[in-house]
């Protein structure tokens, strides 16, 4: 059985607290290894470790961090496959969709190689007499990121990639739930020339994640995982004066208004609803057909699709989706999936009996569906993570767009519409961080900056895109005024110049 430990100074080293947690193998339901979780005095062995690196790293000029980001991408590529299968293996996730994974990370890096233009601070020659005025902009020091099980290649990248290459050093606190691709990606950092210590991978529970919230050598702390946890990280990070964006839950509304191409937004259901077996922060988990009629002609297209989707272990390439991560997760949403029977909504397609032939053991759950649900129904107000989509019917467009306005979470929406006054009138109106227009997951570009509104996401920088370059930097503006020239006798203070 393997044993993973953590990744300090440049190599793996074993745990040494005497804890571990069980690492399954979600499409057959077995232990498959066991992963140390960190003590606090393992987490403060990595934090000096970082620390001592850090300043020589920071001295390197952007060029040649760039090219240690170049040089892990060409490795990325080479071991894509390896990378996909154990993702699959430890998440549950089909490969093509741990390939996905991968790539999205990938584009985040790929945007960290243009450090060297993304550091460029502003520069005013002759703001007074001789006086010269410019902005730099500096590495914070030692930052840290605590990242999900859903995405354990995606998210570990968008944070340390632009964080290492603005001349930071980094703490990773994967999940515990799936370690083995960050620890594999620690390694091909070095691989590709990171110094020892500017990387280093802390598995752990609680126990870790506070004692990098109460590390004053801790600059910076990225948090991705629910709502409750994100704002606790938020607060206890911020009290003991770190920067910190924590991004949590999200209930992601798409609106199918009249005059959609109803082929396309069911087809965009399917794979925005159940995809990953519907364990993504920006899944659609409801549906608001606009009107009765639209209500019909959707569920008439939609129900079938449900029924028919194919449920396969991560290695069948032709699966739609594959397991949950773990027994509690199953257990989680069966859960939800009988509160909303209580409630009262119509559970048309129930997908709860599902076993998986020859992986009876497996953390599977066929696709359910609900109509009829209501706003005051928990599993509308909650996040349920997994492969369950909610019909709200509404019956205009005003209702539907008070949904995700007046909704809790405020991560992503979409509308599928012809209307282009709609769709500009939607965009300008919602409430929410990420908006697509026929396009069921608006995660933005590597370019652009990707977050939550309301309790999906706290704090004031998101991530990747500019606002990580800002997030992961001080900045530092200098006045400078040489002497040689200048008339004898002049002064130069603030507010007053002669």
């Amino acid at each position: 059985m393997r044993e993973i430990g953590h990744f300090i100074g440049g190599s793996r080293v074993a745990g040494r607290s005497g804890r571990f947690s069980d690492v399954y193998e979600p499409m057959t339901g077995e232990v498959t290894g066991r992963v140390a979780l960190a003590s606090k005095a393992e987490v403060r062995a990595a934090i000096e470790n970082a620390a001592e690196a850090q300043p020589k790293w920071a001295a390197t000029n952007p060029q040649r961090r760039a090219r240690v980001m170049m040089r892990f991408l060409d490795l990325m590529a080479a071991n894509n496959e390896e990378l996909a299968e154990l993702l699959a293996r430890e998440h549950g996730k089909t490969i093509p969709d741990a390939k996905g994974d991968i790539q999205r990370g990938v584009e985040v890096v790929e945007f960290a190689c243009g450090i060297p233009h993304l550091l460029k601070g502003e520069y005013t020659e002759s703001a007074g007499p001789g006086i010269d005025i410019y902005s730099l902009r500096q590495p914070l020091g030692v930052v840290a990121g605590i990242t999900p099980f859903n995405f354990p290649a995606m998210i570990p990248m968008w944070k340390f990639a632009p964080a290492i290459a603005c001349g930071n050093a980094f703490i990773l606190k994967p999940s515990e739930r799936d370690p083995g691709v960050p620890m594999r990606l620690a390694e091909l950092m070095i691989e590709a020339g990171l110094p020892a210590g500017i990387l280093n991978v802390v598995n752990g529970d609680k126990e870790a994640v506070d004692a990098i919230l109460d590390d004053d050598v801790i600059q910076a702390v990225g948090f991705v995982g629910s709502s409750d946890i994100a704002q606790y990280v938020y607060a206890r990070a911020t009290a003991t004066g770190k920067r910190a964006q924590c991004f949590g839950g999200a209930k992601n509304h798409m609106i199918i208004m009249p005059d959609a191409d109803m082929d396309q937004a069911v087809d965009a259901l399917i794979g925005a609803g159940y995809g990953s077996a519907g364990e993504r922060c920006m899944a659609v988990s409801v549906a608001v057909p606009v009107g009765h009629a639209t209500a019909d002609r959707l569920m008439d297209k939609l129900v079938p699709r449900v029924e028919s989707l194919k449920i396969g272990p991560s290695t069948d390439l032709g699966a739609d989706y594959g397991p949950l991560v773990s027994p509690q997760a199953l257990a989680r949403v069966k859960d939800y999936v009988e509160i909303g029977v209580t409630e009262g909504a119509k559970l048309v397609v129930d997908g709860r009996g599902f076993k998986m032939q020859g992986y009876e053991n497996g953390f599977y759950l066929g696709g359910c569906l609900f109509d009829d649900v209501t706003p005051d129904m928990r599993i509308y107000k909650e996040e349920i993570f997994g492969p369950v989509l909610s019909v709200v019917r509404a019956k205009d467009y005003g209702e539907a767009l008070r949904l995700p306005n007046e909704h809790e979470y405020g991560n992503g929406v979409s509308i599928y519409t012809r209307d282009g006054d709609a769709a500009r009138d939607f965009a300008a109106k919602v409430q929410v961080g990420m908006v697509g227009i026929n396009v069921p997951i608006p995660v933005p570009l590597a370019y652009y900056t990707f977050g939550g509104w309301k309790r999906s996401g706290f704090g004031d920088l998101n991530q990747h895109g500019p606002d990580s370059i800002r997030f992961y930097t001080k900045t530092k503006t200098v006045t400078s005024r040489w002497p040689s020239g200048v008339k004898e006798g002049a002064e130069f203070s603030i507010p007053t110049m002669q």
